[in-house]
């Protein structure tokens, strides 16, 4: 864990929020500034700070991030219609928590290219 990383806070329950999701190695919440009706950030409990950092180590973390993506997806009422999952990795990119996160977005019809 990262004691300066905002991510890393929520994940340790230091700052609260919304937690839409969590098992032992992911925490799921809203989004404070949604793009969308659905706008869920999944994050491994591991600080690792871009996708440029992840490790074989953290392939099976990913899947599960994945995974509750899906569960999610499908609780939200948005896996039938459609959803997007975006990772930005970098500055150029837009990333701005340097925390591997993944944005699920739905609940609306989502315009191609995004930026």
């Amino acid at each position: 864990m990262n004691t300066e990383c905002i991510f890393c806070k929520i994940a340790g329950k230091e700052i609260p929020t919304e937690i839409v999701f969590e098992n032992e190695d992911v925490v799921a919440f809203n989004d404070l500034n949604p793009k969308a009706p659905v706008h869920v950030l999944f994050i491994p409990k591991k600080h690792i700070a871009t996708l440029n950092d992840l490790s074989d180590d953290d392939l099976d973390m990913v899947g599960k991030i994945f995974s509750a993506i899906k569960d999610v997806a499908a609780e939200k009422g948005i896996s039938g219609g459609g959803y997007r999952v975006v990772a930005n990795c970098n500055k150029d990119a837009g990333q701005e928590v340097f925390h591997v996160h993944f944005h699920l977005l739905g609940g609306r019809a989502l315009t191609w290219p995004p930026g």
